[in-house]
């Protein structure tokens, strides 16, 4: 696999050693159980795969290429370039702007960019639309695009489906930006339309099977389908792809039960499905099934709370802790400032979408167990700095040296 120029300040001393150590010895993958760091008073599992996939990597080698080669250039990102605060306060802090916000919205009108000026495709992709803008602003938005290879895998798979008269069915979140330049691709080649969870996929199988009327879809899924589409004629033949960072299992699960809504209404045997199922692969990229792989065999183990590292707007840092939220306390947290002391930490509550202060959130009893994981666009040193600051709140410890060395 390619390799990438990362600066040292995203790489860890700890962690990052730890991570090739696992891949050199399991390079088939196929252990997925955590790495135990024993401190005595304090031990950490640490997750086998999370932080940098090889999408997000790609993204900061382009961007940091970028403005090492355009000095004096006005540089700009059509918005975040991954979601993780740190690389982008980064980006920010050496000149980049943002053009759009995470939702689209507008920061830095069109007319205000010159055909002098560089612009950044993020990894998550953008939109036709967008990409049409540069070019008539005389931009070539493919000089630093770092639109992540298996974004495209997922809108070539549309195309494909597409191609065959296949509606393309995405499930994503509406509001995300890869789900947004998916739509907008797809739709290029195709009928398309959003559907968000199971909620939303069984509310579109009473459309595709005709128990609601047509003229509902369109107030149901507002903003979620192309210009044209037609429930009554378009909702015969289906294909499901999805935005990348989702969890497995949900698209699965929606995948399997919207094949079987086809297979009762048409009364379909097993040579007649793809007359109204596209046999679609998973689109899922492989880091975001490593983590997620990972996570599941990390809680098989026992432990008193989970840490999660990682943007508060990270789509695949969120569904782990959705994960880790089923079995134990966990705390998400995007940065080390967020360990407020051995008492107290301010962590990112999923549910309430803001942040909340915990009180006494370690355990009395020693040792204490602490299960660590992050996001695919979380930095290798983030996670440092989080273990290290948690060791600091155990008196007796043992030196990193000597842990590492028995590692």
């Amino acid at each position: 696999m390619k390799t990438f120029n990362i600066p040292d300040f995203y790489r860890s001393r700890i962690i990052t050693p730890i991570k090739e150590l696992r891949r050199k010895n399991d390079k088939l993958k196929r252990d997925y159980s955590p790495t135990l760091l024993d401190f005595g008073p304090v031990q950490f599992l640490i997750a086998r795969h999370f932080g940098f996939c090889y999408g997000v990597e790609n993204a900061i080698d382009i961007a940091y290429k970028a403005i090492a080669e355009n000095p004096g250039k006005r540089i700009f990102l059509l918005s975040e370039m991954i979601h993780n605060p740190d690389v982008n306060r980064d980006l920010t802090d050496r000149g980049v702007k943002f053009i759009m916000d995470t939702k689209g919205n507008q920061l830095i009108p069109w007319e205000e960019l010159t055909t002098e000026d560089i612009v950044i495709v993020p990894a998550f992709g953008t939109t036709v639309e967008n990409q049409q803008k540069l070019a008539q602003l005389g931009i070539n938005s493919y000089v630093y695009d770092t639109t992540c290879p298996f974004v495209e895998k997922v809108w070539n798979r549309a195309a494909q489906i597409g191609e065959k008269d296949y509606t393309i069915v995405v499930h994503g979140k509406p509001k995300h930006e890869e789900t947004r330049a998916t739509f907008s691709h797809s739709k290029e080649n195709a009928p398309t339309v959003i559907v968000e969870n199971m909620a939303q996929a069984e509310l579109l199988a009473e459309y595709m099977t005709g128990k609601r009327m047509a003229a509902g879809f369109f107030t149901d899924f507002h903003g979620q389908y192309s210009e044209g589409f037609n429930p009554e004629k378009d909702l015969q033949r289906i294909g499901v792809v999805n935005q990348t960072t989702m969890l497995a299992s949900d698209t699965q699960g929606i995948s399997d039960f919207l094949k079987n809504v086809m297979i009762r209404h048409y009364n379909l045997l097993p040579q007649q499905v793809e007359a109204h199922f596209a046999n679609t692969r998973d689109t899922l990229c492989y880091a975001t099934n490593d983590n997620q792989d990972a996570t599941y065999a990390l809680l098989t183990q026992n432990a008193d709370l989970v840490i999660v590292a990682g943007g508060y707007n990270s789509s695949n840092t969120s569904h782990l802790v959705e994960l880790c939220e089923q079995k134990l306390p966990t705390y998400f947290i995007e940065s080390v400032n967020k360990l407020l002391d051995k008492q107290l930490i301010r962590h990112f509550d999923l549910h309430l979408k803001e942040e909340i202060v915990t009180e006494n959130y370690l355990p009395a009893h020693q040792p204490a167990r602490i299960m660590l994981t992050c996001g695919a666009s979380c930095p290798d040193a983030v996670v440092e700095a989080i273990l290290l600051r948690l060791l600091s709140f155990f008196e007796g410890a043992k030196p990193i040296e000597e842990v590492m060395e028995a590692f």
